[in-house]
């Protein structure tokens, strides 16, 4: 897949392009359904599936402190959108000009003059230009005055809820990992770059892997069953995401949150390296212990648990 970082990197004409817009955050399954669309009108006419996307979120140059944190940073946007299948990603650098752009002038100097949208495809609720004056019915009269095909793709529903990025954010923080999943198509995923923590948890004989993250969105504060990929390797884990309340007396939430992995019959030293972690099944609440040997107690009983009911293995030491 080709990423074209603004409309001044584009240096060549786009074939045939059929062409979609959004943020999409997350790329969930309502994402996906979008791509497939614009993958079969592009093999229609032996054309370019194209996304135009914007870097940054919109609202973090419009309205900082109204931005949610996001469910996949640029990188793992980009991965997912390559997974899917389309062609090509045209990423707009989103600044405060570039808001001022009006509805009509961003479909005529965007879509049409500069990428040649031989058709477009949006989600019902997409909207745009100036102060979102646009909306899919704008694109829809606007597409016919200059003459560019315009399809609009309804709402995705799975089990009666709305697939939204914003459920989906509701869903983790609620630290529903399974359904947010479902309506992803996907286990949730973070990635971090593994550095130095207290090293309590190799004293405790469980060496966690402690994760330095970005600002995208983590689940709620528990203890959780993942997948883990490190070097291009598969690893069952269990992850704790809080504060470790045992060891933070008189306080309820101190500084913070951490992100700590345990992956299951691994011990090596990772310092520095990054991996990815994906959540499939929560286990408890991150509760305060009295000692470290009833915490420990309690992570043997995590560790079985997730190796029986998450991962179907048995315990290799009983």
């Amino acid at each position: 897949m080709e990423i074209i970082f603004g409309l001044t990197e584009l240096k060549r004409t786009l074939v045939n392009p059929v062409v979609t817009l959004g943020n999409f955050d997350g790329v969930h399954l309502g994402h996906q359904m979008i791509f497939e669309k614009v993958k079969e009108e592009a093999s229609k006419v032996q054309g370019e599936a194209v996304v135009i996307t914007f870097e940054p979120h919109p609202l973090k140059v419009l309205s900082p402190s109204r931005c949610p944190p996001l469910l996949t940073p640029f990188r793992t946007k980009m991965n997912l959108i390559e997974k899917s299948g389309m062609d090509t990603v045209v990423c707009l650098q989103f600044t405060r000009t570039f808001a001022e752009l009006p509805a009509f002038e961003f479909v005529r100097g965007v879509l049409v003059e500069k990428v040649k949208a031989r058709k477009v495809v949006v989600g019902y609720s997409y909207h745009f230009g100036k102060g979102k004056e646009g909306n899919v019915e704008t694109l829809k009269r606007v597409g016919k005055t200059l003459d560019v095909d315009i399809e609009v793709i309804g709402p995705l529903t799975i089990g009666g809820v709305l697939v939204s990025s914003s459920k989906i954010r509701d869903l983790l923080r609620e630290g529903n990992v399974e359904k947010a999943s479902s309506l992803l198509g996907r286990d949730y995923l973070i990635l971090g770059r593994v550095i130095e923590g207290a090293r309590r948890g190799r004293t405790l004989g469980f060496p966690t892997a402690n994760l330095e993250i970005s600002e995208e969105l983590h689940p709620k504060p528990g203890v959780y069953a993942a997948g883990v990929v490190w070097n291009c390797q598969s690893f069952d884990g269990v992850v704790n995401v809080g504060w470790n309340p045992t060891f933070q007396p008189g306080k309820e939430k101190p500084g913070r949150i951490s992100i700590e992995v345990y992956m299951l019959d691994f011990n090596q030293q990772i310092y520095g390296d990054e991996i990815q972690v994906s959540f499939k099944k929560r286990i408890r609440d991150e509760i305060r212990f009295d000692s470290p040997s009833e915490l420990i107690a309690q992570i043997k009983k995590d560790v079985q648990w997730a190796r029986e009911k998450v991962f179907g293995k048995a315990n290799p030491h009983p």
